[in-house]
Protein backbone atom coordinates (compact mmCIF):
# COMPACT_ATOMS: atom_id res chain seq x y z
CA UNK A 1 0.00 0.00 0.00
CA UNK A 2 1.35 3.41 -0.90
CA UNK A 3 0.20 6.69 0.60
CA UNK A 4 -0.03 9.33 -2.12
CA UNK A 5 -1.49 12.17 -0.06
CA UNK A 6 0.44 14.98 1.54
CA UNK A 7 1.07 14.83 5.27
CA UNK A 8 0.41 18.16 6.96
CA UNK A 9 3.27 19.13 9.24
CA UNK A 10 2.48 20.95 12.46
CA UNK A 11 4.11 24.31 13.10
CA UNK A 12 6.98 24.09 15.57
CA UNK A 13 10.16 25.94 16.44
CA UNK A 14 13.47 25.06 14.86
CA UNK A 15 16.13 24.15 17.44
CA UNK A 16 19.73 23.03 17.17
CA UNK A 17 20.96 19.81 18.72
CA UNK A 18 24.69 20.28 18.45
CA UNK A 19 25.04 21.50 14.87
CA UNK A 20 21.94 19.65 13.62
CA UNK A 21 18.73 21.64 13.04
CA UNK A 22 15.55 19.85 14.16
CA UNK A 23 11.94 21.01 13.83
CA UNK A 24 10.54 23.99 11.97
CA UNK A 25 11.00 23.52 8.24
CA UNK A 26 14.13 21.36 8.66
CA UNK A 27 14.19 18.00 6.87
CA UNK A 28 13.87 14.77 8.83
CA UNK A 29 17.19 13.69 10.39
CA UNK A 30 18.21 10.07 10.98
CA UNK A 31 21.03 9.07 13.32
CA UNK A 32 22.98 5.87 12.78
CA UNK A 33 25.17 4.07 15.30
CA UNK A 34 27.23 2.39 12.56
CA UNK A 35 30.60 3.68 11.40
CA UNK A 36 29.95 2.80 7.75
CA UNK A 37 28.46 4.88 4.98
CA UNK A 38 24.75 4.07 5.28
CA UNK A 39 24.49 4.23 1.49
CA UNK A 40 26.65 1.07 1.51
CA UNK A 41 23.85 -1.27 2.57
CA UNK A 42 25.90 -4.49 2.65
CA UNK A 43 28.57 -3.05 4.97
CA UNK A 44 25.97 -1.46 7.22
CA UNK A 45 23.92 -4.68 7.50
CA UNK A 46 27.09 -6.63 8.41
CA UNK A 47 27.64 -4.25 11.32
CA UNK A 48 24.11 -4.62 12.59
Amino acid sequence: MEYTGKIKRRNCHRVLIGHVPVGGDSPVVVQSMTNTDTADVDSTVRQV
